[in-house]
This record gives C-alpha cells, structure tokens and sequence, in this order.
C-alpha cells in the first residue's frame, strides 16, 4: 500500500482538464492508497465556503466518496485558500491539518508544511501572511458581502502579480531567490522539530534534496504544481517516488 502526497493544484473552472485530471486520479490511484494528503493550494482562490463554484461541489464529492471508501484524506491550508472552512472539510469528508504537522509514515516522522513558510527572504509575502491568518482579519473579511470579497481577491492578486512582474524585471536571479525556500530557514526547521524528512509543495519546483543538517542526513521533497500537469509523491515501506502525472492529450 501506498500514501499519497499532492499540493498546487491551482483548481479553476478555467483550466477543466486539470480538474478531470484530478477527479480521475482520485477514481483510478487514490481509491487503491493507505492516505491521501492535500498540502495547500488546492483551489486557485478561496474566498469562502459558502461561494457557489461548480468545480468545489465536484471536487467535494469526489473527495467525500474517497474518504467515505476508507482512505484517510488530510488538507493543509496553501497561500491561495486558506479561507477553506470547517464547512467545505465536512462536504469533503476530509480533516484539516496544522501547518506544519509531523506524521509518523510508515515509521518515519515527517514534517508535512505548504511550503511558504520556508520563504522567509519574501518579507512582504510574510508580513501579508502574517496579516491574513489572523482570526479576526478573516472574520471581518467572511462577514462581507460576497462581491466585496471578490473586489477584495482581485485586487489583492492584481497587486501581487504587478510586484512579481516588477521582481522579474529588476532582478530575475532575486526574483528566484526570494521566491524558493530560505536554505537557512530549511535547516532551522530540521533542527527545531528533530526530523529528518521534509515534504512541501508551494514553490513549484518538485525534487527530492539531500543535505545535512548538523551532521544528520535529510530530505526534502518538493512536490509539483498541476497547471499543466500532475504531480504526485508516492511514498510506502520501501521508499518514495515522485512522479509527473500527463493531462490528457499531454
């Protein structure tokens, strides 16, 4: 048996391949596996659970199937919908986890986390994050009317994209920098929870890193996004393997 790890699906009613790809591998791979983990950014945008979206009532249905079959299903909040609810998990049928969390899998503690956490030289990203998870931001922002939230998100993505766009222009090498994980923040975060074996997704480039934090040897497993394709990590009691998953005609 196998446990399943997947993040950065970048759900749209835009993209529907990427959502048939989903669905599909839900049916024909995650039916068969011990658990399955979502860690974050499942959706493009969240902006509640109670706005109406074709894809979500699929995608939750889906996911409650899997779950009510018998296989685990976990969820970690991403960057892009971290306003998913207790609502939406119980449509799902899937329970929500800490970020970061550390698992036992398959005798190995794991330090599970989206990833942004790690991009800590992103001091603007950070001090948005820090913004808004706070409870009472996200109160105040649900309690709006929903084509306020909209106006909200919209304007929030077209001021981060304007910044990434003038990053790119400035310094391309910056740009790379400050948008992958701080190494020093990487070997911190071994260190504080005595772990050896990291997975994240978030930054959009999937490898599995080797390096040594204090003399200890470790992991870290980047998992992919699903723009255009998929990307799974595979992981049993003989080891992992992370794979690309083509779309349809890809």
């Amino acid at each position: 048996m196998t446990t399943l790890f997947i993040s950065d699906l970048h759900l749209d009613p835009s993209r529907p391949a990427i959502t048939e790809l989903f669905l599909r591998f839900l049916r024909e791979e995650a039916s068969a596996a011990d658990a399955l983990y979502i860690l974050g950014d499942l959706f493009e945008a969240w902006i509640g659970d109670d706005v109406p979206s074709e894809t979500a009532d699929a995608v939750a249905t889906a996911l409650h199937a899997l779950a009510g079959s018998g296989v685990p299903t976990y969820f970690m909040h991403g960057n892009r919908d971290f306003l998913v609810g207790r609502d939406y998990a119980g449509r799902a049928g899937f329970r929500l986890l800490p970020d970061p969390c550390v698992i036992e899998l398959y005798g190995q503690p794991t330090l599970l986390t989206h990833g942004d956490l790690l991009c800590t030289d992103d001091t603007a990203y950070q001090a948005f994050r820090a913004q808004t998870r706070d409870p009472a931001f996200q109160a105040q922002f649900l309690s709006q009317p929903i084509p306020a939230r909209i106006a909200f998100a919209q304007k929030a993505r077209a001021a981060s994209q304007a910044r990434q766009s003038e990053l790119k222009h400035d310094d391309q090498a910056q740009f790379e920098s400050i948008t992958d994980v701080a190494p020093a923040e990487v070997q911190a975060t071994f260190a504080r929870y005595g772990i050896d074996r990291m997975i994240h997704g978030h930054t959009h480039r999937p490898a599995i890193h080797h390096l040594d934090v204090d003399g200890h040897p470790c992991t870290r497993i980047v998992l992919g996004d699903w723009y255009e394709q998929g990307s799974v990590l595979r992981v049993d009691e003989d080891g992992l393997d992370l794979e690309r998953l083509p779309a349809a005609g890809g």
